[in-house]
C-alpha cells in the first residue's frame, strides 16, 4: 500500500445471486457499489430455476425481493451488458475499465411494455430457455427482469445489419426508447476493492455422445428440464415431451454427465447434481401424477443440511427409484420416440429399459469468460479454470483487494454461494472499513404537508399496463367510474403508471389538486407499491396515505375471457381501495439508537474468525467461550486433505484474538440471561469470578458441534477399534505401527433413524486418513466400507487418488451392515459386496469408525435463551435455507460454523465472515428504523393474556410488567399481523390494516 487515499466504493462483477448478495451486503454496510453484469438483466442462473431443494420453494418467489432490493437501492448502480476489461492501480485505489455494449434501448425511457417485441419479425432461439423456446431480436431476458427493460440482440437485429431495413420496433415503442445508433461505451470507475462473482456455465449435454443429446428430441439437459417445469418456461409449466408434446409417463435421470469423468469431462464432482435430479423427479411427479421416475447414479451425494431427508422422502413418499448403474447406450425407437436405455448393474449384468424422456444431469464448469476476467484483474485461476484461492482464506484471490465469491471459486449450491458472496463482501468491507460511508448517498425528501385538518381528497390513477390490463379491462370506463366515488376529486388514466413520466404526473397532480390520499389501480403492490409510496413522499405527503388496487392479477389476468366481468370487478376493487384510503392515517416510522458492539458466542475457528472480522471493521466484540481454551473442534484436526496444518491457523487466530484491542475475551463463561432486543441487548455472563453484565447490539452464535459417540462395532470394548479422529491423532504422531490391514466403516450413527442426516465430513476424513496411511505405509491394505462416497466438489480428485493408490472401496447397505467379531487382539469384519455378490471376510488390525457430528452441548438451552429455533436434528435453524443461511428469523441474530450444520474448516471460515458482514449491515447504521405498518396496542382493551407475545415470531412483543399490557417493539415488528389475529379482545391492531379500514372495504364491496 502507498499513501493514496482509499476509495469507499466496490466493484462487483456478476449479477447472479452471488453478485446481488455481495452488492446488498456492501451497500447496506455503507459502501457505494457498481454491479456489472454481462447480460441485459441481473438474476443469473437462479432466475432460470423453477424450484429449489430441499424446500421446493419457488426460485423466483424467493429471489424477487432481492431483485427489487438491488434495483431500488440508492447505493447500487447496475451496469448491464458490460464486462470488466482492465483493473489498474493498487488495493484500496483501483481504476476499473468496464466495456458496456450498447443496449439500443434507453433504460430511462423504456417502460417494459413489450410492444416492440410484439412487432419484431425476427425469432431466435431463447438462450434463457436453453433453446427450447423462441424470443424476438428485441427482448427482455425474463418476465421479472431487473432492469425491467428490453434490449436489442445486435447479432440478430435486421436494422443493425441494414439501417434501411425493418425498424418496426421503433414505430411500436410508445416511449421512444429505442435507438439503434447507440454506441458501445467504456466506463472508468474508481473503486477501493473488487468482488468477482461471474458464476458458472452448465456443461454441454453432448459430452457423452452415446446419450443422444442433440440427436434425440426427448433427451434434455437438466437445465432444459428445469425450464420445462417452470411456469415461465416455453410450455408455461406444462410437462410435455418436445417430440410430440405428450405428457411423459416414465422419465430417467442420468447423473454425472461431464462430472467425475476424466475421459470426457472433468475430474471433479459438481456438488449439486444429485440433489437437483432428486428435486426434478419430485416436482415432475407433482406436475404429472402417476409419473415413474428413475435416477441412475454412482453415489448419491446428499451431504448438505436436510439433503438426506429430502433424498429419503423422494424414495419413500414419492416412489423415486435410484439405480446404481452406468449407462452404456441410449437408442431411440423411431416410431414412438421413446428411449431405450441400456445400463450395467452393480453385479456386472446388463439391463435395458424404455423411457419417455431422458434427462442428463450436467455439471457446472467455469464460466467461459473466466480467462479474460482473470487477465483483466491480474489474478490466477486453478487448473480447471476456477478462481485460485487459499483453503484457510476462502474468497481471497492472488491479488490483494480483489475477492471472489460463489461458483467462480468452485461448483457449489445456492446456500454456499450466498455464504461465499457475503464472505467476499465481509472481506472487502473489512479492507475498506476506514472509508465506510464516504461515498454512500442518503435520499432527501421535502417537508411533509400537514393534512390533519383536511377532509379526504383522493386521487385515483388507473393504469392500462400496456395491454396487460387495457386489452381486457375497459380502463377509461373504470377511470370515469372512479370520479363518481365520494371523496375522489381527481382521476387520470395512464398507459403505464410506473413509467417515469407517469410518476412525475402523479406528483404534480398531488400538488396541483391538493390531494391527500392516492389510489393507483394497476398491477401487484408487491413490486410496485414502494415506487408509488416513494412518489407520495417526494410530493410532500405521508407515503402511507396510499392504497393500490391490483386490477391486473385480480381482474384482467383471471378474467381474460370475460371483459365485462373484469371491468366490473376492477370498479369494485377501486371502490374498495378508495373506501380504505379515506380512513388511512399518516404513519411514521420510529428510530432507535443502536449499540454498536457485538456478542460472539463460541471460541472455535468460526467464532474467532467472526470476532476478528468484526473487530477489524472497528466494532467492539465480546467473545465468550464455555471451555478454558480457544480453538474448538479444530484443535483435534491435524491436517487437511489439501495438506494444510490447522494447528498453525488456530495458533494465529488465538494470537490475533488475544492481541486485538477491540476483542474482550471471556473463557470458561456461558450466557446466563439475556434481556433487550435488536440493537440493545443486555446480557449477563456467568464468568469464573461471578456475573458479568454486557451490552451489545447483535449476537453471533458460533457454538460449534461435537463428535458423536458410539458403542457400535465393539468400540470401547476392543483396543483395535478407533474413530477417525483417534486415527488422525496416531497418523499425525507415532503412526499406526505394524497395522497392515485397516478397515474403515462409514456412516456409523449417521443416516439412520436416530440421526437421519449426513455428517458431511466423514467421507472426507476417511479418504484423507486413507491417503495418509498410504503415504506412511504404501503396502498397507486399506478398505473403506461405505454406503455412498460423498467427496463433493474438488474432493472427488482425492477419492480418485485413493483408488489409484490401492484403497479398496466396498459398498454396503443399511439393511445389510458389516459384522465385526473379535479375534484376540485383532478383528474380523464381514461384509457383503453387492458388486461381487459375495460375502467378504476381512482380517483386520485396525477398525476405524466414521462416527459423525452432533449438535454441541447446551444448544437447546441457548436456543430457548435467545428464542430461536432448532431443526429436527438439533442444529440452529436459519431464516431461509437458500438465501439467508447465516441469519436467524429475528433481525440482529446470526449463526455460523458447526452450530449451523456439519462442515469443513474452510466452510466454517466462509460462514463466519458471512455472518460478520450480515451483522455489520446492522452495526454500521447510526439508528435502526422500523417499518411503517407495524402493530399497535390499545391499552384500554388489552387484557394482558400474552397470546400476542406467543404468536410473534420476531420477538417484537413483550409484556410490560408494570402495566400488564403488551408492548410492541417497533424496530423488530415485521408487520405480519399474527398478533392481531391472535388477540381475543381486539386490542391489537396493525397500522394500515385497522379493523375499521378493512370493514370499510367490505362494506364498499357489498354496496
Amino acid at each position: 500500500m502507498t499513501d493514496k487515499k482509499q476509495i469507499g466504493a466496490v466493484l462487483v462483477v456478476g449479477g447472479g445471486i452471488s453478485g446481488m448478495q455481495s452488492a446488498l451486503d456492501l451497500a447496506e454496510s455503507g459502501y457505494r457499489v457498481y454491479l456489472v453484469e454481462k447480460k441485459p438483466a441481473i438474476g443469473g442462473t437462479m432466475a432460470r430455476l423453477d424450484k429449489t431443494f430441499p424446500t421446493n420453494d419457488c426460485a423466483m418467489c424467493t429471489m424477487s425481493p432481492k431483485l427489487v432490493d438491488v434495483g431500488r437501492h440508492l447505493n447500487i448502480e447496475i451496469i448491464t451488458g458490460a464486462e470488466l476489461i482492465g483493473l489498474e492501480g493498487e488495493p484500496g485505489n483501483f481504476k476499473a475499465k468496464v466495456l458496456q455494449q450498447a443496449r439500443c434501448v434507453s433504460l430511462e425511457k423504456c417502460i417494459g411494455c413489450g410492444a416492440c417485441a410484439e412487432e419484431c419479425p425476427v425469432k431466435v432461439d431463447d438462450d434463457f430457455d436453453d433453446g427450447l423456446g423462441k424470443r424476438k431480436a428485441i427482448y427482455k431476458l425474463y418476465a421479472q427482469a431487473t432492469p425491467n427493460a428490453y434490449a436489442v440482440d445486435k447479432a440478430k437485429c435486421l436494422k443493425l445489419k441494414n439501417p434501411k431495413a425493418c425498424g418496426k420496433c421503433i414505430k411500436a415503442c410508445p416511449a421512444e426508447a429505442i435507438d439503434h445508433s447507440m454506441p458501445d461505451t467504456t466506463l472508468e470507475l474508481e473503486v477501493g476493492a473488487v468482488v468477482l462473482s461471474p458464476g458458472f456455465d452448465p456443461m454441454d449435454g453432448d459430452l457423452r455422445g452415446e446419450f443422444g443429446w442433440g440427436i434425440y428430441q426427448n433427451v434434455l439437459t437438466s437445465l432444459q428440464f428445469e425450464r420445462l417445469l417452470s411456469a415461465s418456461g416455453p410450455t408455461m409449466g406444462h410437462l410435455a415431451r418436445p417430440s410430440d408434446h405428450v405428457e411423459p409417463k416414465k422419465i430417467a435421470f442420468v447423473q454425472c454427465v461431464g462430472s467425475r469423468d476424466a475421459a470426457k469431462g472433468n475430474h471433479y464432482c459438481s456438488a449439486v447434481c444429485c440433489m437437483y435430479a432428486t428435486k426434478h423427479a419430485i416436482i415432475a411427479q407433482e406436475h404429472e401424477p402417476g409419473l415413474e421416475t428413475k435416477v441412475f447414479y454412482m453415489d448419491v451425494r446428499a451431504y448438505g443440511k436436510d439433503f438426506e431427508k429430502y433424498y429419503e422422502r423422494a424414495k419413500i413418499q414419492h416412489g423415486v427409484k435410484y439405480q446404481k448403474a452406468m449407462i452404456s447406450s441410449v437408442k431411440e425407437d423411431p416410431n414412438t420416440k421413446n428411449l431405450l436405455v441400456k445400463y450395467r448393474n452393480p453385479d456386472g449384468s446388463f439391463s435395458e429399459e424404455e423411457f419417455d424422456m431422458l434427462i442428463l444431469s450436467v455439471g457446472l464448469k467455469p464460466s467461459a469468460g473466466n480467462a479474460n476476467l482473470a487477465k483483466a484483474c491480474n489474478i490466477e485461476l486453478d487448473s480447471y479454470g476456477f478462481c485460485k484461492t487459499v483453503e484457510f482464506a476462502p474468497g481471497q484471490t492472488t491479488r490483494d483487494g480483489v475477492f471472489a465469491g460463489g461458483a467462480f471459486c468452485a461448483p457449489k449450491d445456492i446456500p454456499e454461494t450466498v455464504v461465499d458472496a457475503s464472505a467476499a463482501a465481509a472481506n472487502a468491507s473489512n479492507f475498506l472499513s476506514a472509508v465506510r460511508g464516504s461515498m454512500s448517498k442518503i435520499k432527501e425528501y421535502p417537508e411533509e404537508r400537514d393534512i390533519s385538518q383536511e377532509d379526504p381528497r383522493v386521487g385515483v390513477f388507473v393504469c392500462n399496463c400496456g395491454i396487460n390490463i387495457g386489452s381486457v379491462v375497459r380502463v377509461p370506463e373504470v377511470a370515469e367510474y372512479a370520479k363518481t366515488i365520494p371523496g375522489v376529486v381527481y382521476t387520470e388514466e395512464f398507459l403505464f403508471s410506473c413509467s417515469q413520466d407517469s410518476i412525475e404526473k402523479i406528483k404534480a397532480s398531488i400538488n396541483e389538486h391538493k390531494l391527500n390520499r392516492v389510489v393507483v389501480a394497476s398491477c401487484t403492490p408487491r413490486t410496485h407499491a414502494p415506487l408509488f409510496m416513494s412518489s407520495l413522499k417526494e410530493a410532500g405527503i405521508n407515503q402511507y396515505l396510499f392504497e393500490q388496487a391490483n386490477i391486473r392479477e385480480h381482474s384482467s389476468w383471471v378474467h381474460r375471457d370475460n371483459p365485462d366481468a373484469a371491468t366490473e370487478k376492477a370498479k369494485d376493487l377501486v371502490k374498495m381501495a378508495v373506501a380504505k384510503v379515506k380512513l388511512l392515517k399518516p404513519v411514521y416510522t420510529s428510530f432507535m439508537d443502536i449499540n454498536r458492539q457485538a456478542l460472539v458466542i463460541g471460541g472455535g475457528i468460526a467464532g474467532m474468525t467472526n470476532a476478528l472480522n468484526l473487530a477489524g471493521q472497528g466494532f467492539k466484540v465480546y467473545l465468550v467461550e464455555r471451555t478454558g481454551k480457544l480453538g474448538g473442534q479444530a484443535l483435534d484436526v491435524k491436517y487437511t486433505m489439501k495438506g494444510n496444518n490447522p494447528s498453525e491457523l488456530v495458533d494465529k487466530l488465538i494470537a490475533d484474538v488475544n492481541s486485538n484491542p477491540n476483542i474482550e475475551l471471556y473463557l470458561e463463561s456461558t450466557i446466563k440471561d439475556v434481556a433487550g432486543y435488536l440493537g440493545n441487548y443486555k446480557t449477563t455472563l456467568a464468568v469464573p469470578s461471578g456475573d458479568k453484565k454486557i451490552e451489545h447490539g447483535v449476537v453471533i452464535v458460533a457454538t460449534g458441534a461435537e463428535p458423536a459417540e458410539t458403542k457400535e462395532f465393539l468400540y470401547g470394548r476392543h483396543g483395535a477399534v478407533l474413530t477417525q479422529r483417534e486415527l488422525e491423532q496416531k497418523l499425525a504422531g507415532p503412526g499406526v505401527g505394524n497395522a497392515n490391514n485397516i478397515v474403515m466403516i462409514q456412516c456409523v450413527g449417521s443416516r439412520n433413524e436416530e440421526r437421519p442426516y449426513c455428517s458431511r465430513i466423514c467421507c472426507y476424513n476417511a479418504v484423507k486418513n486413507a491417503l495418509k496411511i498410504k503415504e506412511q505405509n504404501p503396502g498397507a491394505n486399506v478398505f473403506i466400507l461405505y454406503r455412498d462416497i460423498r467427496t463433493y466438489g474438488f474432493y472427488e480428485t482425492y477419492y480418485a487418488e485413493a483408488r489409484k493408490q490401492g484403497v479398496v472401496f466396498v459398498r454396503y447397505t443399511l439393511e445389510d451392515q458389516p459384522v465385526v467379531e473379535a479375534k484376540g487382539d485383532k478383528l474380523k469384519v464381514t461384509v457383503k459386496d453387492p458388486i461381487l455378490n459375495k460375502t467378504l471376510e476381512l482380517d483386520t488390525d485396525l477398525l476405524v469408525l466414521s462416527t459423525g457430528i452432533i449438535p454441541a452441548q447446551g444448544t437447546d438451552a441457548l436456543s430457548q435463551t435467545f428464542k430461536v429455533s432448532l431443526n429436527a436434528d438439533g442444529y440452529f435453524l436459519e431464516a431461509h435455507m437458500k438465501l439467508r443461511p447465516v441469519d436467524f428469523a429475528a433481525d440482529g441474530l446470526y449463526l455460523c460454523g458447526l452450530a449451523h450444520s456439519p462442515k469443513l474448516i474452510e466452510e466454517s471460515i466462509a460462514q463466519a465472515n458471512a455472518a460478520a458482514v450480515r451483522a455489520v449491515t446492522m452495526l454500521s447504521k447510526d439508528k435502526l428504523e422500523s417499518l411503517g405498518n407495524v402493530a399497535m396496542v390499545n391499552p384500554k382493551w388489552c387484557k394482558g393474556c400474552g397470546l400476542c407475545v406467543e404468536a410473534c415470531s420476531y420477538g417484537a412483543r413483550v409484556m410490560n410488567e408494570l402495566t400488564n399490557v403488551a408492548d410492541v417493539l417497533d424496530v423488530l415488528c415485521q408487520g405480519c399481523g399474527a398478533c392481531v389475529a391472535a388477540c381475543p379482545s381486539g386490542a391489537s391492531q396493525q397500522k394500515g390494516f385497522e379493523k375499521q379500514q378493512i370493514l370499510a372495504m367490505l362494506d364498499a364491496c357489498n354496496n
